[in-house]
């Protein structure tokens, strides 16, 4: 499905005035400051339920007022034949609003409340490409996770409510560890609660990383990347699952009372990229470990692709961080997956350096001022 119409209230310096947009590209421009990523931002929202940008609620909130909405019509999305963006025939209505002052946040979909952001985020895969995205392989383990979460969330129904039973079990266990007197009969039952849920959130998380290093595999074989010859890709779990997972935690039970927190698990789970042996944050240039985020992410749209799932990516300032033929490689890739793109940039965009002047696909373009957005 795509994201054909947008309609904010007290967001950032957005106009409230609905937009219509184009199920396949939609190319934003406008100076620093007149409101294309918060446009984005606001898609962020109905897709992952926050933002990408900043951590606090708050933030996004227009001065002066306590309480945002952001409401969006989907529908079927360009691979079949989607509706046009006027409002009408839509296939799904999401919003999403929150009273920062109460701290609440109210969640709809199709005219109905809904509780989980989960049920709200499966319609809208909203996949972001910004600046901050290229920490997927710089950063730490807690990065790759959350890339890998977010497929497996799309793909596995049940994958949400695991997490989350599993997150709740952690914190349990944390809290016993950190207790002065360690009751180790409780500790026992948290193990065993805790290393059900681990294998079933670590089997999810291997069936869906082997669809997604399958799909990697091949996007490698089309590009001309010399450098990925030398390239491992694998998942760990977060521990050697050739031992169970509560033997394991016994065995380092002083070492976890001791650190008041769980050492062993899926909290620990990581994707470790490698060439010729050693990390690619030790080994890539910035250029090189650019490309391997971009071909990353394209994989994941692949794997959707496949299921009949289209993807919604938002590339926030890529000029700034891709050269010609990087832009165009991406575009022409997530074209060729028909996922539904919005790209933004200072300068007034060039479809022909993306797609060449004999091949270019159905887009819309906008002007972006004072967060009100001009269609030319």
């Amino acid at each position: 499905m795509a994201l054909v119409r947008l309609q904010t209230e007290h967001f950032r310096n957005l106009a409230p005035e609905p937009v219509s947009f184009s199920p396949a590209f939609n190319l934003l421009y406008g100076a620093n400051g007149s409101g294309k990523t918060s446009v984005l931002e606001a898609i962020g929202y109905l897709g992952l339920g926050r933002s990408f940008r900043v951590s606090r609620h708050q933030a996004v909130v227009s001065h002066g007022q306590n309480r945002f909405t952001v409401f969006g019509g989907l529908d079927r999305g360009a691979d079949e034949g989607g509706l046009p963006g006027d409002g009408s025939g839509l296939a799904h209505r999401l919003g999403i609003a929150r009273d920062v002052s109460a701290k609440e946040t109210s969640l709809r979909v199709d005219g109905e409340n809904v509780r989980s952001l989960s049920s709200m985020a499966k319609h809208l895969p909203v996949s972001v490409i910004d600046p901050g995205v290229f920490d997927i392989v710089a950063g730490g383990p807690g990065k790759r996770r959350q890339f890998l979460d977010w497929l497996v969330f799309h793909v596995e129904p049940s994958f949400a409510s695991v997490w989350q039973q599993c997150q709740r079990v952690t914190s349990q266990r944390n809290q016993t560890l950190r207790n002065g007197r360690i009751d180790e009969s409780l500790l026992r039952v948290w193990d065993s609660q805790y290393a059900a849920l681990s294998d079933r959130l670590s089997d999810s998380r291997q069936a869906t990383f082997d669809r997604f290093k399958k799909a990697f595999e091949l996007l490698v074989e089309q590009v001309d990347v010399p450098w990925t010859l030398g390239l491992k890709i694998e998942f760990f779990p977060g521990w050697d699952r050739e031992n169970p997972l509560t033997e394991i935690l016994r065995n380092h039970r002083e070492q976890e009372i001791k650190m008041g927190h769980t050492l062993y698990g899926p909290n620990r789970a990581d994707i470790r990229i490698k060439f010729q042996g050693r990390p690619v944050a030790e080994t890539f240039s910035r250029g090189q470990q650019k490309t391997l985020v971009i071909l990353m992410k394209i994989a994941q749209g692949m794997v959707l692709s496949e299921m009949g799932r289209q993807v919604t990516f938002l590339l926030d300032d890529i000029n700034a961080e891709l050269d010609v033929d990087h832009r165009a490689m991406l575009a022409q890739k997530l074209r060729a997956l028909g996922s539904q793109v919005f790209i933004t940039s200072i300068e007034h965009p060039d479809p022909e350096s993306l797609w060449g002047a004999d091949d270019t696909p159905d887009y819309r373009m906008f002007h972006v001022e004072h967060g009100k957005l001009t269609e030319e």
